[in-house]
């Protein structure tokens, strides 16, 4: 990487990079890595688990010729950090614990950690650049800890019935923003309904991604067969396929 980035004798692109331009591609590769882990394709993995690590040597590069810090620091930082928030496999602590105590343990650390970076508040640290279904999850597991939650389900199916019904009316009015405001409201709150049913929302959103396109492509392959392409067709006929495609799922899985 630092050949990579030499003034003189690198590659015009890696040299013109910086921590900005960057960060994309860190979270594309993060996201490459688990769709690899989703398949179980264990060879991609590998390729995958290269491409982050590099993503981790380009930003560090970037921070040694700034300065900043250097690669040996990020992994002197992370082995520190594990040291810190396990002090019962490299401490005096040998109380056995459940995996729920050492959670609890870890987030007890975490917001001393918190503490000392003067982030005061429920809501310090959980990072804005994180997606916003990851970021939504995070702030409402925080709010949580300190009772600011539903009890039940119960209490969440009637937010998101009030939050549907706030967004028709903001359709209604054709107001944009109020649109997009309610739109959002309703993302969020979709968002802690899976957290109250232990479901992770980014997981079942891909879960569904992955059945769109099972199903669409079966919709696509019956019209290859009947000589047409989707554009070719009319929407009841597609629809009466992906019925068929449905009902198909249903009797393999039965």
């Amino acid at each position: 990487m630092r050949r990579l980035r030499d003034p003189q004798t690198g590659c015009p692109w890696d040299i013109e990079q910086d921590f900005a331009s960057i960060a994309p591609y860190t979270i594309e590769e993060a996201y490459e890595v688990a769709d690899a882990i989703e398949r179980q394709s264990w060879d991609e993995l590998r390729g995958e688990l290269g491409d982050l690590l590099l993503q981790s040597i380009y930003h560090a590069q970037m921070a040694d010729e700034a300065g900043l810090f250097d690669f040996e620091d990020v992994a002197r930082e992370i082995g520190d950090k594990m040291v810190a928030r396990h002090p019962h496999v490299f401490g005096s602590d040998t109380t056995p614990k459940t995996a729920e105590q050492q959670t609890a343990d870890w987030e007890a650390v975490k917001a001393a950690e918190r503490a000392g970076k003067a982030e005061t508040r429920t809501l310090d640290g959980v990072a804005l650049g994180l997606p916003a279904l990851l970021r939504a999850l995070k702030l409402q597991k925080r709010a949580a800890r300190v009772g600011f939650d539903w009890p039940d389900t119960g209490g969440v199916m009637d937010k998101i019935v009030e939050e549907s019904r706030e967004l028709a009316e903001a359709i209604d009015s054709k107001d944009t923003d109020h649109i997009a405001e309610e739109y959002g409201d309703l993302l969020f709150v979709m968002a802690n309904l899976g957290r109250h049913l232990g479901l992770d929302p980014e997981a079942a959103l891909r879960a569904a991604n992955a059945k769109f396109v099972r199903r669409f492509n079966a919709v696509e392959d019956r019209l290859q067969q009947l000589g047409k392409r989707p554009e070719q067709s009319t929407l009841e006929e597609m629809d009466a396929l992906w019925d068929a495609a449905k009902r198909a799922e249903r009797d393999i899985s039965d």
